[in-house]
């Protein structure tokens, strides 16, 4: 009897208590470690867009709560001039310095995956303007574009003898446009290039010496095999460059502040310029707001180009 008894007692303390089973539950594990995650999320991302989708539908000033007024700060946007040249300059920005990033990354990627001397130094190295301060790197490219103090201008005037002037890069509206494009494809250049040097990596070496066996020119390597293998990092690369090129305000602002006349505002900057300059809080909100459909459409159309290419891949297999 007291064997039994013993037995069973021991059995009873062997068993697991509801706290170690639940614990054991593998939904609330996953759920307990990205609880912390989710949090910083909820109150560093979540809380500040959902406040700013409600103050554009508000009147919101500095010093003054405002009430809801619906549409009225979008129709307003409609018919602002300033808020179309952002529109336009944001896509124009966003396009070419995305195309220029992707064009010269891609070529230093496919540089940097050669094997060569100090190949590790001339990675790091390749890093650093993406490691260096945004501030850091405009107030260079506004030393590089000063009218009077300009380096290209002294090469151009002084050195090389092929201009008798110096040139107003930030001057004028179109070179300030093409200035600040040239400062982001600089500085967004190294993200591309180590992302797509990552996906580079992960291509067999045997698939080129097949075809090197069968035949195949450089650029034929490049298109049937790099290009193809590359899709799905090229995809969400894209989308990151995209979002970051698209929503940067840092650099454009250290540079020319939406200057000379307006003509170099992205829709970031305007509604700084509006929301917090200008203190009209609900009218620099819907401005931001008005970012977010472009910002959904770049993310879908990666998105579903990158299913596209799965999906073809998964027939091709079968």
């Amino acid at each position: 009897m007291s064997v039994t008894t013993l037995s069973s007692h021991a059995l009873a303390q062997r068993q697991p208590n509801w706290i170690v089973r639940l614990f054991d539950y593998k939904p609330f594990l996953i759920a307990m470690c990205l609880a912390p995650a989710l949090g910083l999320l909820a109150v560093f991302l979540t809380y500040p867009l959902g406040l700013g989708i409600w103050l554009a539908f508000t009147d919101t000033t500095i010093g003054r709560r405002g009430i809801y007024v619906g549409l009225e700060n979008f129709q307003y946007l409609l018919t602002d001039p300033l808020w179309w040249n952002a529109v336009f300059y944001s896509v124009f920005y966003t396009a070419v310095a995305t195309f220029g990033k992707f064009a010269l990354g891609f070529w230093l990627a496919l540089l940097l995956n050669n094997h060569f001397p100090f190949k590790s130094l001339l990675r790091a190295i390749v890093l650093l303007p993406w490691i260096v301060p945004t501030v850091l790197s405009a107030l260079a490219f506004w030393w590089i574009y000063d009218p009077q103090f300009s380096i290209i201008s002294y090469l151009l005037v002084d050195v090389l003898h092929w201009r008798s002037s110096n040139i107003d890069f930030l001057g004028s509206p179109w070179p300030a446009r093409f200035s600040l494009i040239a400062a982001n494809i600089w500085r967004g250049i190294p993200f591309v290039a180590i992302s797509l040097l990552a996906g580079l990596q992960t291509i067999s070496p045997s698939l080129y010496e097949a075809a090197m066996l069968d035949g195949a020119s450089a650029w034929q390597r490049f298109r049937y095999i790099t290009f193809p293998m590359m899709m799905p990092i090229l995809a969400i690369v894209m989308t990151f460059s995209i979002i970051f090129t698209f929503t940067d305000f840092q650099l454009v602002y250290a540079i020319t502040r939406g200057g000379p006349v307006n003509s170099t505002h992205l829709l970031a900057t305007l509604a700084f310029q509006r929301g917090i300059a200008g203190g009209e809080l609900g009218e620099g909100a819907a401005i931001a707001v008005s970012m977010i459909p472009f910002l959904v459409f770049a993310t879908l159309f990666s998105y579903f180009g990158l299913a596209r290419r799965k999906w073809q891949q998964g027939e091709a297999n079968d």
